[in-house]
């Protein structure tokens, strides 16, 4: 039995590690599209193909429920795969709703018509493809009104990350800091629209200053995922757990370990 964690890289890990400390009697195959990634520099198109293949290819394993731990495939899939329907038992859930509840302070699951929020400032770091999509704004303006978003694309933050180069993620991340605060100096509030910027979290924190709230997506997931399960039994599927890449399994459970300085082995995927 296993609920399906799907991202384009090492990022989804994050998120993984913190719904696997909150719900530690479900298991969960991962998923990474290793060979593919980065997502963030992809068209549209391109993204939506990509984690709609992986997304089939975790239902057809067993895991009905799937949680795309990858903003970059929640903007530009999630939307058009859930219109244009999913197949009878199967779920596919994204990571921006939890986040942006959390930030306009609304419960899970509350549909009330969008109000005013405390946040009226908010920075949003994210990958170009992200940014691009407007998907963050979209959902924002579901839930909340009065709140000015100013978007950075943080070309090459991720590309970093996953080569292991903290030293150049932490340049890229205080370089793309200092864009935003040109366009927007006082921010209310930070939003890390990618789920390999928790490892960098202190970062950004220390680039944007105390003042700043931070939002970060990981624990948020998790806590919404035991909602959700909570609310829809029989959906931990019935697949096998494991960790699955379409890259090279040795070179992707190495820079993994680096990741989550805990040994993981990937297989093919």
């Amino acid at each position: 039995m296993a609920v399906g964690i799907f991202d384009s890289g090492l990022g989804g890990l994050t998120v993984l590690d913190a719904v696997a400390k909150r719900l530690p009697d479900v298991e969960f195959l991962y998923y990474a599209d290793s060979e593919n990634a980065p997502y963030g520099v992809r068209t549209s198109e391109d993204v939506h193909g990509l984690t709609k293949r992986a997304v089939e290819d975790l239902w057809g394993r067993g895991a009905d429920l799937v949680v795309l731990a990858c903003n970059t495939a929640s903007a530009a899939a999630l939307r058009r795969m859930q219109e244009a329907g999913v197949p009878e038992g199967k779920r596919v859930l994204g990571v921006f709703v939890p986040l942006i509840e959390a930030l306009t302070e609304r419960e899970w699951g509350d549909n009330s018509p969008p109000r005013e929020v405390e946040v009226k400032h908010v920075a949003l770091f994210a990958t170009p493809a992200t940014v691009s999509s407007r998907a963050f704004q979209r959902e924002l303006a579901f839930r909340a009104i009065g709140v000015d978003v100013e978007a950075q694309a943080c070309g090459g933050v991720v590309d970093a990350i996953e080569e292991g180069d903290m030293i150049l993620a932490e340049a890229l991340v205080r370089s793309h800091v200092d864009a935003l605060k040109r366009k927007m100096p006082e921010p209310d509030a930070a939003v890390l629209g990618c789920t390999h910027y928790p490892l960098m979290a202190e970062v950004f924190q220390d680039a944007l200053g105390a003042d700043v709230k931070v939002f970060s997506q990981a624990d948020l997931v998790a806590e919404a995922l035991a909602d959700y399960l909570e609310r829809h039994e029989g959906m931990t599927g019935s697949g096998e757990a494991g960790y699955l890449t379409t890259g090279d399994p040795k070179a992707v459970s190495s820079r993994a370990m680096q990741f989550l300085r805990r040994k993981i082995e990937f297989t093919e995927a």
